[in-house]
């Protein structure tokens, strides 16, 4: 979703990279963070992060406004833009090797929010416009659209609000099932509680499956789900504040015990509903800065609107995890990527 808020118009110079590094500390700062070296949390530490596409473009293309990420079967970087555009980078520099747009049936530009690449190749993207899921080439061509319950629709088709519907999209551990999370609640549903829908593949084709409601933290919405290799989720939370800045949460949520609420009408946190077991990783403003600037006020400055998430590799319980924001082409927010090592 694209954050629309009056921002105030700061001049930063920030360091660009030709891949993700951490920048040295000064003499004069950053005492307390070489203190606490790179721990955002017990469970989480920020190794570096990159600037260095920010305000960028790439064959007439504008290098932003990135939504979701996606690990691609060659290892590099599958990356959407909320603007109707699929990337593909290097994974090791991050620099853009592709661009192709992105339209629906009939040519419009869609709202991108979430990407999967299945295990063919082809691309799976998320649209929160109305909302919908649509299979890609990796030209961009559309394949297949996936059917979406009525209710997840935005209102009068269904009871979703504009701009709150499908913002994550992940495969679970075998590609079987593919899971969308809303960013926002359902009109009827009790404001912080969201749907995470499901669809399981049958004879080459996606069907409707399990919904699993998810409880948000006080004014905060789902940005971005993540499936871990052993089946829970990474849920990023995100909520803005002008004249504060953004907050920030990484989650693991667990679905094992939590109700298939496909057949509720509305979740009002009753008690015989179950709802996702979320617990938290790491509150993002307790990271190292590790140097970073911000264009606008921040509680930390290496924060922004942070939008995607993927797990770029995994070993001994620890996944690697790069993160991006979306600088919604605003001269006050920046393109940002984030490598982080979460410990589950």
């Amino acid at each position: 979703m694209r954050l629309r808020s009056a921002l105030a118009t700061v001049t930063a110079t920030l360091a660009a990279a030709t891949c993700l590094t951490a920048p040295a500390h000064s003499a004069t700062g950053h005492s307390a963070d070489a203190r606490r070296g790179k721990a955002c949390s017990p469970s989480v530490s920020i190794e570096r992060f990159s600037d260095a596409l920010d305000k960028t473009t790439y064959e007439g293309t504008f290098v932003g406004n990135f939504s979701a990420l996606a690990l691609d079967r060659d290892g590099r970087i599958a990356a959407v833009s909320d603007r109707s555009a699929l990337f593909t980078l290097d994974r090791k520099t991050l620099q853009p090797r592709s661009v192709v747009p992105l339209a629906d049936e009939s040519g419009a530009a869609l709202d991108s929010e979430g990407l999967v690449v299945d295990r063919d190749g082809t691309r799976l993207v998320a649209s929160e416009t109305e909302p919908s899921v649509r299979r890609h080439a990796r030209d961009g061509r559309i394949l297949d659209r996936l059917p979406v319950p009525d209710a997840l629709r935005v209102a009068p088709a269904g009871r979703a609000a504009q701009n709150q519907t499908f913002e994550g999209l992940t495969f679970l551990p075998g590609r079987h099932t593919l899971l969308a999370g809303m960013e926002g609640s359902l009109s009827g549903d009790t404001a912080g509680i969201v749907r995470f829908q499901t669809w399981e593949r049958q004879r080459g084709h996606f069907a409707p499956a399990a919904q699993y409601g998810y409880r948000t933290d006080a004014g905060l919405n789902v940005s971005e789900t993540t499936a871990t290799p052993d089946g829970r989720l990474l849920v990023l939370e995100r909520g803005f504040t002008p004249g504060t800045g953004n907050t920030i949460r990484l989650y693991l949520a667990d679905l094992r015990h939590a109700t298939d609420t496909s057949a509720i009408d509305t979740l009002t946190g009753q008690s015989d509903v179950r709802l996702a077991k979320k617990t938290l990783l790491a509150d993002l403003v307790n990271c190292p800065s590790l140097g970073a600037q911000a264009k606008q006020p921040q509680p930390n400055p290496l924060l922004d609107n942070i939008e995607g998430m993927v797990i770029t590799g995994h070993s001994h319980g620890r996944l690697n995890l790069l993160l991006v924001s979306d600088d919604n082409q605003n001269a006050a927010q920046i393109t940002r990527f984030y490598s982080l090592r979460v410990r589950l």
